[in-house]
């Protein structure tokens, strides 16, 4: 196991506080909190997006954060990104003080306007093609492109759409290709499931936006995650139902050529960019959608909110002492004490736990969690493949999600006590009586704790299966029993 470290940034830096005055929580993310900072000398507003370093388990979380440190400096002259005005470290936090984009998403932005055209769609993606185009041609792969990640820098009608985080970003040379399952489901290209892929995934997942912003559901679409991944390496793309045969054949056209399963075969960011239904403002109509498009992003976007927001509260239980029981699983499994399992350690060790897999299953479960093709599961490999299922599924930490919601003890989630966690978590302009719509299945306006439970064991709803910085999950804990996992961590 690899030892943290205790500094990102390689050298000393002012105290933020001496510089800027902090203010409203905005968001709260997997790592950290992102907050409303003034500068003192100036009296501008930012934003600072505080990671907290007791979230990062080991020198390559540490690196990971000096990396996208890094990129946003690289990218910061790109007006589709944001600019990153300053960082700074103390002995709790990595403060990362970035221009503030207070518009909103993509997809709401869609929803409170009412309706979207393809140009208007054409003139997103010609923004998303350029951020991609500027990561590419300064050696930089972006990794997890979804419209999450792109915020407008106001909420003018003109306001200009940004790239906001590149947490999973990596530098890369031409030629080289990298095997570690990062991303978030629905948007994840099927090279990436391969574990063998180069810059061309960032092309898949902005066709899968676009596809998205034309229809308002993604395209490859299952009740689990594996349903999810299944339908992403054979499904076949939806051109015939609504509003399919109302949309350009430019436009269907673009996004086979982008969403093409041959990453060698895959249309470039630099020809997306030159695709007459991008580059041409004639092509792309301007007349809106079939108004299904929009009531389905609707759904799309809440279901998302709802489910981040009640992963967070699960990460907020955390402790670092829960780690343990983890480490005891590993210990128990590498009967060697080599520091790795191998495929027998890990066979033995299901037998043990009463699960009978079959040999081509566990050989499945290794190549999935050997993120880095050594034949054997390290430790850091086993704890990031555990943590995320473990810490999502199990039954005090639904039941703590659900009571956070649940102010009033009444078994339901009321419109109300929606609305209050939305404004806790810094969430604006919520449309909650959508997110209940979506997860109400006996439709009585409220959520009972069945219908939540269903919710989170779901596909995870685009925000994202990273279980550390960067791991898709995997499901090891499932397969090896909760009664011998007995603690959790993010």
């Amino acid at each position: 196991m690899k030892k943290p470290t205790t500094k990102v940034i390689p050298y000393e830096t002012p105290d933020l506080r001496d510089h800027y005055k902090i203010g409203n929580k905005l968001g709260h993310g997997q790592f950290g909190t992102t907050y409303l900072c003034t500068e003192k000398s100036t009296g501008t507003d930012y934003a600072c997006k505080s990671i907290a370093k007791r979230k990062l388990l080991c020198k390559d979380d540490y690196d990971d954060v000096w990396r996208e440190i890094q990129i946003m400096h690289h990218l910061s002259e790109n007006p589709g990104v944001v600019r990153i005005k300053g960082t700074y470290e103390d002995n709790v936090f990595v403060h990362l003080v970035m221009e503030l984009c207070p518009g909103g998403e993509i997809l709401d932005r869609i929803v409170d306007k009412g309706w979207c055209s393809e140009r208007q769609a054409a003139k997103f993606m010609k923004t998303v093609m350029e951020v991609v185009v500027a990561c590419h041609s300064l050696g930089v792969m972006h990794r997890d492109l979804k419209p999450e990640n792109f915020l407008f820098d106001s909420k003018e009608e003109n306001a200009q759409l940004k790239a906001i985080d590149f947490g999973l970003s990596v530098f890369y040379k031409p030629g080289e290709y990298l095997c570690d399952m990062v991303g978030s489901p629905y948007y994840v290209a099927p090279e990436v499931l391969q574990k063998h892929y180069g810059p061309e995934i960032d092309v898949w997942s902005a066709g899968v936006i676009c596809y998205i912003l034309l229809c308002g559901v993604p395209p490859f679409w299952a009740e689990t995650d594996s349903g999810i991944f299944k339908k992403i390496l054979t499904g076949q793309l939806d051109f015939e139902s609504e509003p399919w045969p109302q949309i350009t054949e430019d436009a269907k056209d673009l996004i086979k050529t982008m969403l093409d399963r041959n990453p060698e075969q895959r249309i470039t960011a630099h020809q997306v960019l030159n695709h007459p239904w991008i580059m041409d403002d004639q092509v792309a109509p301007d007349k809106p959608l079939d108004s299904s498009v929009v009531s389905r992003l609707k759904q799309f976007s809440a279901m998302n909110k709802l489910k981040k927001m009640a992963l967070r509260v699960i990460a907020g239980r955390l402790s670092e002492e829960e780690i343990g029981g983890l480490k005891q699983l590993f210990k128990t499994i590498d009967t060697d004490h080599s520091g790795a399992i191998t495929f027998g350690e890990l066979k033995e060790g299901l037998t043990r736990v009463g699960n009978n897999v079959m040999e081509s299953e566990i050989m499945e479960l290794m190549n999935a969690v050997d993120t880095d093709n050594s034949g054997t599961i390290d430790y850091s490999e086993f704890l990031a493949a555990t943590l995320h299922l473990n810490k999502m599924e199990r039954e005090e930490n639904l039941l703590a999600a659900f009571s956070f919601f649940d102010k009033d003890n009444s078994g339901y989630i009321t419109q109300d006590e929606l609305q209050q966690a939305c404004r806790d978590f810094g969430l604006q302009d919520v449309r909650v009586e959508e997110m209940i719509k979506d997860i109400d299945q006996d439709h009585d306006g409220r959520i009972d704790y069945g219908e939540f439970a269903a919710m989170m064991r779901k596909a995870d709803g685009g925000s994202g299966s990273r279980s550390t910085r960067g791991t898709l999950k995997f499901d090891l804990a499932e397969a090896l029993g909760d009664d011998h996992i007995n603690e959790t961590q993010e």
